[in-house]
């Protein structure tokens, strides 16, 4: 019975987790890496073909992208009666190749398969057809999204994919941010995704609204490959020096406080605290990541942490401040004196 409830719990959960990116934003996004899909297998492990945009995306641009293949398995389908009356639910698998008869196919033209075990990305049968892929693109479980991406990361897998803002500074996150192995995409528009789901109460009001709808705040896309964005250099125009008081010291950080990004100084040579929304703007060529608050993790703040405060947020004249990511400017202006 344990095992039993355990297994309906975990189902219950991956419902929940059941998040549709729209097609629009997956356009949006994926117009910056063409060049990088030319003759790749194209891997999306969370993609029941039924309902996926990210199938209809790829299949649709599939000769226009070059690619090699692409292959999408899903936990559960949606599509009830695809294998047996008494199958409510089942675990299926596509491989495309392109030539499908009809210019948009869909996955009856194609063929679908049921995959042996729940179609879970962890599960060893899902792994195997990782090993097989270049790239993978989905909208992962964000409750599972620590594991997705050390996931990813373990098999040195290059990827495009939808989570929230405050996994920057999960454990398994940072680091892999930090050593420029992962940063953001262009992301969405006004930093909000609309994703189509049927678990939640409709509560989006913009004019791309539909029936089952739900508006997200604070979702960014995530990704290893290249883009001309994250090359643009920030534009910066505040000063340090003669307006120390606008940038206090932490009681418990050797770095200096910048509670926008846009007030970043352009002349400070040391450690700078920023909101994790920083990384919108992120240039490596420009900006050092150096550290995150202790709160994120253990040894996080990379030396500028003082354990007698015993405290492990960022503190401010005795007041905490939301968790920060240290950052310093390699192209630093020496003030005038």
């Amino acid at each position: 019975m344990a095992n039993e409830n355990s297994g309906l719990h975990t189902a219950k959960r991956n419902k929940k987790d059941e998040f549709y990116t729209q097609l629009v934003d997956i356009e949006r996004e994926l117009w910056h890496y063409r060049s990088h899909f030319k003759g790749k297998v194209v891997y999306c492990n969370c993609d029941d073909p039924y309902v996926s945009a990210f199938f209809e995306y790829f299949t649709k641009n599939f000769e226009f992208l070059g690619l090699k293949k692409l292959i999408t398995t899903c936990y559960k389908s949606q599509r009830l009666d695809l294998f047996s009356q008494n199958d409510s639910e089942v675990a299926i698998k596509l491989e495309y190749t392109g030539g499908a008869p009809n210019s948009l196919p869909t996955p009856d033209d194609i063929g679908v398969t049921s995959l042996q075990g729940d179609g879970d990305f962890r599960s060893p049968e899902c792994i195997d057809i990782l090993k097989q892929a270049d790239i993978v693109v989905s909208n992962p479980p964000f409750s599972l999204f620590s594991e997705y991406v050390a996931q990813l990361a373990g098999f040195d897998k290059k990827f495009i994919i939808v989570g929230h803002q405050n996994a920057i500074t999960y454990k398994e996150v940072f680091p892999l941010i930090k050593e420029n192995r992962m940063w953001l995409g262009f992301g969405f528009k006004r930093n909000m995704a609309h994703f189509n789901t049927p678990h939640y109460e409709d509560t989006a009001a913009d004019a791309d609204h539909r029936e089952g709808m739900i508006r997200v705040s604070g979702v960014v896309w995530y990704t290893n490959l290249d883009h001309n964005k994250r090359h643009e250099e920030m534009i910066l125009v505040q000063r340090y020096h003669g307006n120390e008081a606008a940038y206090p010291h932490y009681d418990n950080y050797d770095a200096i406080e910048v509670s926008k990004t846009q007030d970043i100084p352009l002349d400070y040579t040391g450690a700078m605290g920023v909101p994790i929304t920083f990384l919108t703007k992120y240039n490596p060529e420009q900006f050092e990541i150096i550290g995150a608050t202790e709160s994120e993790g253990a040894g996080f703040s990379s030396g500028l942490w003082k354990p007698e405060s015993r405290i492990a947020q960022a503190v401010i004249n005795g007041k905490r401040v939301y968790k920060r990511l240290f950052i310093c400017n390699r192209n630093h202006v020496i003030s005038e004196t």
